[in-house]
């Protein structure tokens, strides 16, 4: 097991410097672009683009860019955004990300929730009218769009039911930190959780019901029913906990793609200040420093989490540890 978590550690340490790499080369080397003109922003004065090429070494070979670069985000984290002059880039991004982290967090607990209750439903009455309608729902709740369904929620809560007394609990759109003020935290909080994770309550219920089906064709849960056994016994004893691989490996990616600014649109409906959000602005300004360090900071999350799913398999499956 040593073995394998140094060498899971080495490669996860191998992949975060590619990446490293891959975000330098996309905003530093591509031919025919100034790299100055990029990280300044709109209508740069030419006292911010010498500045920048001053900053950065833009005059130096490739390799002292890349160090600089990495010395001003991961090291010093001294880098500073040219469209809010003076705002440094990695302390903000590190403000916004208890936001997303709320966020991410509490639809993960109804997505994990509510897809495991709706696909062990869909799995014991399997081709049944309750698995078909569930599957239908399922598939519709994929095929709403985020930004649509937050649009619809926010139409019903904010303005056009507002009043009713199920709805008139609900703050205006915003965010107040869990340490301020827990409560309102919560009220703030609970429809873009439930936005975000009818999304992936059904896809995951789908995923989750496929998965369990097909454990139930296996040998020892063959050996299960011949001992007459109940089917509901069955799911839950026997096949519930060998389909969680999958379904663990899905939702970590996922999870970790979320607190990276895969949120984003879920944040902008709801006025969230989270990483998306913040993304979101930097996108609109072209503000280059936030949309690099964001970049580079969602693609570690997400080789991080990969790692730690990875480490939990061979944790869990010994034949992992042995590929």
């Amino acid at each position: 097991m040593i073995r394998f978590l140094l060498s899971r550690v080495a490669s996860t340490v191998g992949v975060l410097f590619a990446l490293s790499v891959l975000v330098f080369l996309i905003f530093f080397a591509i031919p025919g672009i100034d790299p100055a003109r990029q990280m300044a922003g709109r209508n740069p004065t030419p006292e911010t683009l010498a500045a920048v090429r001053a900053t950065f070494g833009l005059d130096k070979p490739l390799p002292v860019q890349y160090w600089r670069l990495m010395d001003h985000l991961l090291i010093k984290r001294d880098l500073v955004s040219y469209t809010n002059r003076g705002v440094k880039v990695v302390p903000e991004l590190f403000a916004a990300a208890p936001v997303t982290l709320s966020l991410v967090l509490g639809a993960a607990v109804l997505w994990v929730g509510g897809s495991v209750l709706l696909g062990v439903i869909a799995a014991v009455w399997r081709n049944s009218i309750v698995d078909r309608l569930l599957m239908i729902g399922s598939l519709i709740a994929i095929s709403i769009p985020v930004f649509w369904l937050g649009q619809v929620a926010n139409l019903i809560t904010q303005d056009r039911f507002h009043s009713w007394p199920v709805f008139s609990w609900i703050p205006p759109l915003g965010y107040t930190p869990i340490t301020q003020d827990p409560v309102l935290w919560f009220k703030h909080m609970i429809i873009p959780w439930i936005v975000l994770a009818a999304l992936y309550i059904g896809l995951y219920a789908r995923i989750f019901r496929s998965s369990l089906i097909e454990a139930g064709h296996q040998d020892y849960v063959r050996t299960a029913r011949s001992k007459g056994i109940s089917e509901v016994r069955v799911v839950f004893r026997h096949t519930v906990r060998t389909s969680l691989g999958p379904f663990a490996s899905l939702f970590a990616l996922d999870f970790g793609v979320l607190v990276g600014g895969g949120a984003l649109l879920a944040e902008v409906v709801f006025g969230l200040p989270g990483v998306g959000q913040l993304t979101f602005q930097s996108l609109a300004g072209l503000d280059l420093p936030v949309i690099m360090a964001a970049v580079l900071y969602g693609g570690a999350l997400v080789v991080i989490m990969n790692a730690v799913v990875d480490v939990l398999y061979a944790r869990l499956d010994p034949r992992v540890r042995m590929a």
